[in-house]
């Protein structure tokens, strides 16, 4: 018997950018390079994050860059750089200068490769970098760690506090303290790793987002993915929208915007395989009304069988599943028999259309009922059905 692997866990963007955050920032102060970085998740896990390249912008200003490791749950940001340009901004009016580090304010930035949000109906509000509150919290712990080490290093050469003399014999020099702490997240293929994901549907523009909860991302969780669909439906809400167009991928998209030009692109919304949880995310919606499935036909069958997730992995399930409604609603032996038999849903659609259209009429109106099941009927549910060129199959709207 063979021992399942174990799945590695991998890092979110928030958590690379802290950890250049942190990088950079000690580099500033000690002029020392840490690498691996070492932070913590908001939940207290460790997390190492590997420095891919260090720079000096001038006395008061360092520039870091990590390398982002996704893990066995890897997207389209795995293997990329983010990276941190911290600046010490440091007061000249006296008056106003922090008495201690810990009223040092901290002004997070979004630099190239970071977009930009210009939708209501996301954590960010509209104008600002797309930076999630979980990546804030994580810069600001980074700096706080750092700074706590630099007082700490003053203290032990000063006289018990982190005075000037203190400075100056563990550094070498005189550290006035800053009035602020700038940190500008960068993330240099940002604009062209947003081009494949949904960002500019859900208004995000010019780069990707900084993302994470935790810092930490779950083998296989699905959590990114299922964020991006509440993303969508939030935007799509907050836009006015009251119908939302379910489609499980681009190709399915496509189609189903050709049926619906009316509508706007952010009604329409990519679920994968997410039945389910997105049907969840819309009824918990105040002013989400209704929802159209369109989907084609080996998801349909799945949906209409009543699985939350769509995955490929059941189709032996599926395809039983079928040949039995073949035999019920259409009385022909000779079609449940092929059915039964066939490797997959899409060649088994080859046996039922066009012929026996009142089989894919039921899976439609199954379709309907699981969606009704998992909305808690809490919605107007539709369904459409296309063949695997586009063209509708069953439309419970006609």
């Amino acid at each position: 018997m063979t021992q399942k692997k174990k799945l590695k866990k991998g890092v979110t963007t928030g958590a690379c950018a802290a950890a250049a955050t942190k990088a950079a920032l000690h580099h500033l102060l000690f002029k020392e390079t840490l690498n691996p970085v070492n932070i913590q998740s908001l939940t207290h896990d460790p997390i190492s994050v590997a420095v891919h390249g260090m720079e000096v912008l001038g006395n008061n200003e360092v520039s870091c860059v990590v390398i982002k490791d996704a893990g066995d749950d890897p997207d389209v940001t795995h293997k990329a750089h983010i990276g941190a340009r911290v600046q010490w901004c440091t007061n000249t009016r006296e008056t106003t200068a922090p008495m201690s580090y810990k009223d040092i304010s901290i002004e997070i930035r979004g630099g190239k490769g970071v977009g930009t949000v210009t939708k209501p109906g996301l954590e960010v509000l509209p104008g600002n970098p797309a930076i999630n509150s979980g990546p804030v919290k994580m810069i600001h712990q980074a700096v706080n760690r750092v700074m706590t080490l630099f007082e700490e290093r003053c203290c032990t050469h000063g006289n018990g506090a982190a005075d000037e003399a203190g400075k100056k014999e563990a550094f070498g020099h005189e550290t006035p303290l800053p009035e602020k702490i700038i940190v500008e997240v960068f993330v240099p293929e940002g604009e062209k790793l947003a081009e494949k994901t949904l960002n500019s549907r859900l208004g995000i523009m010019g780069g990707i987002s900084i993302l994470g909860t935790t810092g930490i991302v779950k083998p296989m969780s699905h959590d990114a993915y299922i964020a991006t669909i509440n993303s969508g439906i939030s935007v799509a809400e907050a836009m006015g929208d009251d119908t939302l167009v379910f489609t499980t991928g681009r190709r399915s998209e496509r189609f189903a915007m050709d049926l619906f030009p009316h509508l706007r692109d952010e009604a329409f919304i990519q679920t994968g395989d997410f039945f389910k949880a997105s049907l969840d995310a819309a009824s918990g919606s105040l002013n989400i009304r209704r929802v159209i499935i369109t989907v084609f036909f080996g998801k349909a069958v799945k949906m209409a069988m009543g699985f939350p997730h769509t995955h490929a992995a059941k189709s032996e399930l599926t395809m039983k599943k079928l040949a039995l409604w073949a035999k019920e609603i259409t009385g022909n032996d000779d079609l449940s028999r092929k059915i039964a038999h066939a490797n997959t849903a899409r060649h088994a659609f080859t046996y039922i259309h066009p012929d026996f259209p009142e089989l894919i009429s039921h899976v439609g109106k199954m379709i309907i009922k699981s969606a009704e099941k998992f909305s808690q009927k809490k919605l107007t549910i539709d369904a459409v059905i296309f063949d695997f060129e586009g063209n509708r199959v069953f439309d419970s709207m006609s």
